[in-house]
């Protein structure tokens, strides 16, 4: 029989002794084993540090997003085979693709995250702060990659996802990685990172992969570590609370099984679109990968007068859904992942049956499309109903990770509230409502219990993405019972592998650390006019200092009659009595036209286009009769990829570009971006 290898310190290797047993989900039949027996895990520690980690460190953002591009390309090639393993695991088709393609284009959407960043391994984090009157000492932070490893702690129940998502932030964030996956799962893990290890796109040491037992992993963890757990609750506090991460102050970020909840609006009536949308989510929720979601719905809230119809119409909802052999292409739910998790779910089940009642399926027995249950871990959907969620608590601290949920009534939205809070912190809620007062009443009142909020109507039905689907771009944990932690979350999941820091010195001294310019920081004036370069030859803090402009009467009148802005305080005399302005003021749009005027070259060159404006900011009224000037500063330069053979080499250049009056005073700010040509 296969005994599934560890990759660690750049090999494939066994662990000793005969290892866990794993076996198919859906007719017990044996896959592999799976062993850490023997490992040195200090040394895997001390890999990641020194060989990966610096590695990573010297990638920039955007090589390091397009390093992720280009692995989830070549994941992309071999899904037939992920899918063919996934099977095993108890999924569906439709089960696998959230873990498999949705894994792989977690990679895609992290690695298009790169031009959130600038090309360098570090960025900066906020403006920068002048701590001095006469401006010559200032402050910056910085956020830099940690100099340690992720260690990512996954559970059963997406084996691919669960991996992609949390290497795909750390990865981006130029920080290693070691992933234990559920040993239960951890087949098909197995054979996603043999295809990341074929492709040679990642570093040597920037990932890991244990299959099996974490061992004393976590005694060899510094302070430059993050550690992630995805799992139950009681698990994660006890990993949480070993010695060595609170000796060492390791970021530990949880994100746990929760008991998330949905509920029927009091404005939704049978005859609404929103019913049907309802009905339909709850459904997909209890079967989608048999239940076994962090995010499915285990409570449903509906008005107290609508719950027989509620009950009747899940019911045959949930009565469409076939059950058997997940490579049967009419199987809408496998099975478990296993005899385990068939078992936890039948225990915690029992447990709700103290104060509640099944009213569809059974405990007993499963009718199978396919297949066989005293083999294969099936189980029937379950729909509990509770009558008195307001006195009996187990519905709202007991959880069956599996194809089950309660339904219970409530008289008032307020009441509805209190009860989606009695879970102590979830992942996610959702709402069904057709009435924006009622969605605003329900997220004031459970938002801080929840790491996102579904609001579900007809409005949104057809590109909404789910109650039970994180993205990437979303922060994905939730307070309480869910973890309080967070995941993914776009720019805001990157920095959780960085360490923030905040440099003071001069603004040249910054901007020479930093590769940005500094407001303040010494320049170079131009030698030949800037859009005369091409973009390798532009140099940060090179400054161009413009010819000067007199603001008259007929400018400020044209320039209203030619943008049709007549607002009163440009072009009425009698009306400025109580404001701030002692007569007509220019236009703000006219102020930064005019600074274009001065510091834009006409003729043809390197400059192909205005690529946007950043910032803009006017500090102080122009009056007609006032002479302006320009400071055109390089403030940082962005390389853009080519996207075909047929692209035009170039970057964006940001220019600071300050708008200053006859007695020095700056009038207004801006960051102005153009496309550059490149060289070649």
């Amino acid at each position: 029989m296969e005994k599934l290898h560890n990759y660690i310190l750049g090999e494939w290797i066994t662990g000793d002794g005969d290892g866990q047993l794993l076996t198919n989900a859906y007719n017990s039949q044996p896959i592999a084993t799976a062993s850490t027996q023997g490992l040195d895990f200090k040394a895997l520690t001390h890999y990641a540090r020194t060989v990966g980690s610096p590695a990573l460190r010297k990638l920039t953002f955007h090589e390091r997003g397009l390093m992720l591009k280009a692995l989830a390309s070549h994941l992309r090639n071999h899904l037939d085979k992920f899918y063919q393993i996934s099977y095993q695991t108890g999924a569906t088709k439709a089960d696998s693709w959230i873990d498999i393609e949705g894994g792989i284009g977690n990679l895609f959407a992290n690695a298009s995250l790169r031009r959130k960043f600038p090309n360098e391994p570090f960025c900066l984090d906020g403006e920068n702060h002048v701590l001095g009157k006469q401006g010559s000492f200032a402050a910056q932070h910085l956020l830099l990659p940690k100099e340690g490893v992720a260690i990512h702690i996954n559970a059963f129940n997406f084996p691919v996802w669960g991996m992609l998502e949390k290497i795909a932030v750390n990865l981006l964030a130029g920080v290693p990685a070691i992933v234990k996956p559920a040993t239960v799962t951890s087949y098909l893990t197995h054979a996603v990172v043999q295809e990341i290890h074929n492709s040679g796109l990642l570093p040597k040491g920037a990932l890991q992969l244990i299959c099996g037992s974490a061992g004393s992993l976590l005694n060899h963890v510094t302070s430059q570590d993050v550690v992630t757990f995805t799992g139950s609750a009681s698990t994660g506090l006890l990993l949480k609370s070993s010695k060595n991460i609170l000796e060492e102050n390791v970021p530990f970020n949880m994100e746990a099984d929760s008991l998330n909840a949905m509920v029927l609006g009091p404005d939704v009536e049978p005859t609404m679109p929103e019913w049907d949308l309802f009905i339909k989510e709850v459904r997909k929720e209890i079967t989608v990968k048999a239940g076994q979601k962090c995010t499915a719905v285990r409570r449903i809230f509906v008005p107290e007068n609508k719950l027989e119809d509620v009950e009747i119409a899940l019911g045959k909802a949930l009565a469409q859904t076939t059950i058997g052999i997940p490579t049967n292409d009419k199987v809408r739910m496998g099975s478990l992942a296993g005899f385990a998790q068939k078992n936890e779910v039948t225990e915690q089940v029992q447990k709700l049956l103290a104060a509640s009642a099944i009213i569809y399926g059974s405990l007993d027995s499963v009718q199978l499309l396919e297949g066989d249950s005293s083999k294969g871990a099936f189980v029937s959907p379950l729909l509990l109903r509770n009558t008195n969620p307001f006195q009996f608590q187990a519905v709202h601290e007991v959880e069956a990770f599996g194809p089950v949920a309660t339904i219970m009534p409530y008289q008032h939205l307020t009441d509805a509230i209190e009860l989606v809070k009695k879970g102590k912190g979830s992942l996610c809620t959702s709402i069904v409502t057709n009435n924006t007062q009622v969605a605003k009443d329900f997220v004031m009142g459970v938002g801080t219990y929840h790491g996102r909020i579904l609001v579900l109507n007809q409005a949104c039905a057809k590109e909404n993405t789910g109650h039970g689907s994180p993205l990437p771009l979303l922060v994905h944990g939730g307070p309480g019972r869910a973890g309080g932690g967070e995941e993914m979350g776009g720019v805001r999941g990157v920095k959780h592998y960085m360490q923030r820091v905040a440099v003071q010195g001069s603004p040249t001294m910054l901007t020479g650390i930093t590769n940005q310019y500094i407001p303040g920081a010494d320049y170079l004036e131009f030698d030949i006019h800037p859009f005369r370069k091409y973009f390798d030859d532009l140099q940060i803090g090179e400054r161009l200092t413009t010819a000067k402009r007199t603001i008259t009467e007929a400018d400020i009148v044209n320039f209203a009659n030619l943008s049709w802005d007549h607002f009163y305080a440009h072009t009425d005399h009698t009306s400025l009595e109580g404001t701030l302005f002692e007569k007509p003021v220019a236009h703000g749009y006219f102020i930064i036209s005019a600074a274009a005027g001065l510091f834009v070259d006409a003729k043809k060159g390197p400059v192909l286009l205005n690529y946007g404006l950043d910032e803009l900011r006017f500090t102080k009224p122009v009056y007609a009769g006032t002479t302006i000037g320009v400071h055109l500063t390089v403030k940082e330069k962005i390389p853009q990829e080519l996207r075909d053979e047929n692209d035009v080499p170039k970057g964006i250049v940001k220019w600071l570009v300050e708008v200053y009056d006859d007695t020095q005073e700056t009038i207004a700010v801006a960051t102005i971006l153009t496309m550059v040509k490149k060289k070649s």
